[in-house]
């Protein structure tokens, strides 16, 4: 039997690394339309990419997937990478990028304690992109634990908000 551990202060998930097909259409995507900056290139075969000055939060290889396909719907693997955004207008902004790139969002939902929506980048990888509301606004449970929903989100009215930042 094995011991349950309460949680491990100071830990949390230092960065992704996915494989891709191509490695110039996902720096682009990235950096274009996501916002990304590019901190390093590795030979023709990696990128590590940063939303600020850290080191990576993303990391881009065709080590074992130069011109590959995305896996199959139904297999195991990763369901989605997700980024937190600071704000509704940021939010709102990434979101317009994206739809002027012409990508499709596959989802979008009110969680209560964030607002979130969901698309696959160019290689089929899933991406979820939110924002967190302040604790102070997160629905509880009757055991004071966060009460996640799954509601609609106005995609439009983030847009909105972006444009108007």
């Amino acid at each position: 039997m094995t011991q349950s551990v309460q949680g491990i202060p100071g830990a949390h998930v230092g960065h992704g690394h996915l494989k891709v097909s191509n490695l110039n259409r996902a720096i682009a995507f990235y950096r274009d339309v996501i916002g990304m900056r590019v901190m390093q290139l590795f030979e023709e075969h990696a990128a590590f990419l940063s939303f600020d000055d850290y080191h990576h939060h993303l990391g881009l290889n065709t080590w074992e997937s130069l011109e590959g396909t995305s896996p199959p719907d139904g297999h195991t693997g990763l369901y989605h990478i997700a980024f937190v955004f600071p704000d509704r207008a940021t939010l709102g902004q990434v979101i317009d990028r994206l739809q002027c790139a012409g990508h499709s969002l596959t989802g979008a939902a009110d969680h209560g304690v964030s607002e979130a929506v969901y698309l696959n980048d160019p290689d089929g990888n899933g991406l979820e992109f939110y924002r967190d509301r302040p604790r102070s606004e997160w629905p509880l449970q009757s055991n004071g634990s966060p009460k996640l929903n799954n509601a609609p989100l106005d995609v439009d009215a983030l847009v909105r908000e972006g444009r108007k930042a």
